[in-house]
């Protein structure tokens, strides 16, 4: 477990900050806002390591733009004094970013910063975090989040994980391995040895456990694995296939798919209990079922209809309806952590396409289309996309990000082929 001291402001003032620097990002295309981030002051190089993840993050989210160092006028030598503001504004720098890495008495990892609007020369927040030296990648990335929060008026995601399905091999011989990685690509470990084949891992919402779908055994089952202790579980034993597992918005609940006699029907269990409940009973494949954040409705894919579309239902199984009525098949559903979108994989015209539409069917948007593309998962904070993409003539597939307006779509680096993203979310 990784502990983190956030202290609050360090420094405070006698009237409230007018900023001029501020960012609309429900804009279809928003235009990023140019910043600096300077060298965090530290006797070794993990200050400037430090800096350069944030920049990284910023530059990623396509909501930043931060200017090249060596652009830079004023050289940040104590970041408690005042900048030379007239310095960053005349580089177009309208946010700037200064802070210091220190060596407690105790070990520990002492990171601060300051964000400044140049223009408006007021400090828009300051704080301070202390941790083990070996966290200062998470400090990074909170800084990164803490940044993001106050220039856009919403939380931020980089303080997260993705876990996905690492691919080795040819493509008849395919091994398939759990991997878990920062949300940025990097310390990447693997959960699994890749003996047995595995699919759809996912996050529970409120502990560091992952479910996923495993032929351990030669046997399709629905797993539970411990990301602290590496201790895994199976959640039930049941006559079919089961597949598709996600959790509950609260953690307590698995909802699955279990196939027999030729058609599959979605199951609710309780983790405590172990009580299923059935939620579907049609002749049909009903799978890929994902909560609302609020627990209340439920959307899954279903061909009851002939082909694979979009249905939402009450959480207690009550009040299907068919909610996709586009040009070909909707598949791998997924709620959004905001409530109000559901993002899916369209299937039409021999393409694959990463979209969004409303929880009641409309406003449906393509965000991009590909030979490929499938898998969407979202962002804590419901403003980005990760799915997974084969091009055409590719030997495998690979990780991909886009924002929510589909701008910015960026690849995420692995080291082998990865499929079936899911997000964690925010760390704490």
């Amino acid at each position: 477990m990784l502990c983190f001291a956030v202290a609050g402001c360090v420094l405070t003032f006698a009237r409230p900050a007018y900023a001029l620097v501020e960012i609309d990002i429900n804009q279809a295309n928003v235009e990023p806002l140019p910043m600096a981030v300077t060298d965090f002051i530290s006797e070794d190089d993990l200050g400037p390591k430090i800096s350069d993840v944030i920049a990284s993050d910023l530059r990623r989210s396509g909501l930043f733009a931060p200017i090249n160092k060596q652009a830079f006028i004023q050289k940040i030598s104590n970041p408690d004094v005042s900048p030379r503001f007239e310095d960053w504004r005349v580089i177009n720098a309208q946010a700037l970013v200064v802070g210091r890495v220190s060596k407690e008495a105790d070990g520990r990892l002492r990171a601060e910063f300051r964000l400044w609007d140049t223009f408006a020369g007021d400090q828009l927040i300051g704080q301070q975090f202390f941790t083990q030296p070996e966290n200062w990648r998470r400090v990074a990335h909170i800084i990164a989040d803490a940044i993001y929060e106050r220039l856009t008026g919403e939380s931020g995601y980089f303080d997260t994980r993705v876990v996905f399905v690492s691919e080795t091999g040819p493509r008849n011989e395919r091994q398939k391995q759990l991997a878990i990685m920062d949300q940025d690509g990097e310390n990447l470990r693997f959960l699994t040895q890749g003996n047995d084949l595995v699919l759809t891992p996912r996050f529970s919402p409120s502990r560091q456990e992952v479910t996923y779908m495993s032929f351990a055994d030669g046997q399709p089952r629905v797993y539970l694995l411990q990301l602290e202790t590496g201790q895994r579980e199976i959640v039930g034993n049941f006559p079919g296939m089961t597949f598709s597992p996600r959790f509950s918005p609260d953690g307590q609940k698995v909802i699955m798919s279990l196939q027999q006699d030729g058609n599959a029907n979605i199951y609710t269990m309780d983790l405590r209990t172990r009580a299923t409940t059935r939620l579907t009973d049609t002749a049909a494949i009903d799978t890929s079922p994902s909560y609302a954040p609020d627990g209340n409705q439920i959307v899954f894919e279903s061909d009851r209809g002939g082909r694979q579309q979009l249905y939402v239902m009450n959480a207690d199984g009550s009040n299907q309806r068919r909610i996709s009525f586009g040009d070909g098949s909707y598949s791998t559903p997924v709620w959004s952590p905001r409530g109000d979108l559901i993002a899916f994989t369209k299937q039409s015209g021999g393409k694959f396409s990463i979209g969004v539409m409303r929880p009641d069917g409309s406003g449906e948007r393509i965000l991009t289309t590909g030979f490929h593309n499938e898998g969407p998962t979202w962002s804590p904070n419901g403003r980005v996309i990760m799915f997974f993409r084969q091009p055409a003539g590719a030997s495998g597939p690979q990780l991909y990000s886009i924002d929510l307006t589909g701008y910015n779509e960026i690849r995420v680096e692995t080291p082998n082929f990865g499929s079936d993203p899911a997000w964690s979310p925010l760390l704490k």
